[in-house]
């Protein structure tokens, strides 16, 4: 049973959303949440702390053990102190979960250094730097949790947006920082996933309720993830109008790699050219 009974769980960006449907299934399954929340607006501007203490009190009169924790994701020393606060409060922390995020749209030639920083701290620094604090309790427990948070706007191909460089590239680094957490952690029994998730928010630009593509709908995945059932890492979990679909890129059989890939040998731009069309096949995912 994915039960979360004495367990404390932080999940950033979780007044709204999809951070609210997480700590609302998350809580309802037995955990003490940790919600982290700076209330900015659509744009990813400004701070109004009320925003996160409406939608604790809104869970807490559910019956439900949360509690607000105040923290900037937007430095290294930001996530340390909140990581710490957490532990403070609740004395534990079996799982965090990155949720916090935004999307701006710049084509190539509008991106500023400024904003493609701004995207790549909130998107990939601070899981990263959330991780990194949340390690040493986790590793001395020989337990913990981390999900992080991609999407399949940069995965895949067919889904990209003409003006999401910055986020398909912050996607992407936490697609990498999945994969060689996971591989640190498994010893000590810190098991590291990311979700790609799909549901109409502020961030797909919804102003009202959903009649589909749910938060609701995507945390029973994210909880699953976050929760002791869950014993493999590197996983990215696709989910999406109650569907859920796990991937991980996986080597051919008998690649030695890098010394031979079981590939098309070429000594010259023109064999390279004469075979793409042997060198160049897209990889489709299968579906039973």
């Amino acid at each position: 049973m994915v039960t979360f009974k004495n367990q404390v769980v932080l999940i950033t960006g979780a007044a709204r959303g999809l951070g609210l449907a997480y700590a609302r299934c998350i809580g309802q399954l037995g955990a003490t949440v940790l919600i982290q929340d700076i209330g900015a607006n659509p744009e990813g501007e400004g701070t109004d702390p009320l925003v996160a203490e409406r939608a604790a009190d809104m869970l807490r009169s559910e019956g439900l053990d949360v509690r607000v924790i105040t923290g900037d994701l937007g430095t290294r020393e930001g996530c340390h102190t909140l990581c710490a606060d957490a532990l403070r409060v609740a004395a534990r922390l079996d799982a965090v979960i990155h949720n916090a995020g935004w999307v701006a749209y710049e084509k190539i030639g509008m991106i500023e250094e400024r904003s493609f920083d701004r995207m790549m701290t909130v998107t990939a620094k601070a899981p990263l730097w959330l991780a990194q604090a949340a390690w040493p309790a986790m590793k001395a427990a020989g337990y913990g949790r981390i999900v992080m948070t991609t999407s399949c706007r940069a995965l895949y191909p067919q889904y990209v947006h003409q003006g999401l460089a910055s986020y398909a590239a912050a996607k992407m680094a936490v697609a990498g920082l999945v994969n060689v957490l996971a591989e640190e952690g498994k010893r000590d029994g810190i098991i590291v996933n990311a979700v790609s998730p799909v549901a109409k928010t502020r961030m797909w630009g919804a102003e009202e309720e959903p009649d589909e593509l749910l938060p609701s709908a995507v945390a029973p995945g994210v909880a699953y993830l976050a929760s002791a059932q869950c014993t493999e890492g590197g996983w990215i979990l696709r989910a999406a109008n109650g569907q859920f679909h796990a991937t991980k890129a996986a080597e051919a059989a008998g690649v030695d790699y890098p010394r031979n890939l079981q590939a098309i040998q070429a000594s010259t731009a023109q064999e390279v050219a004469q075979n793409w069309a042997s060198i160049a096949i897209t990889a489709v995912e299968p579906r039973s």
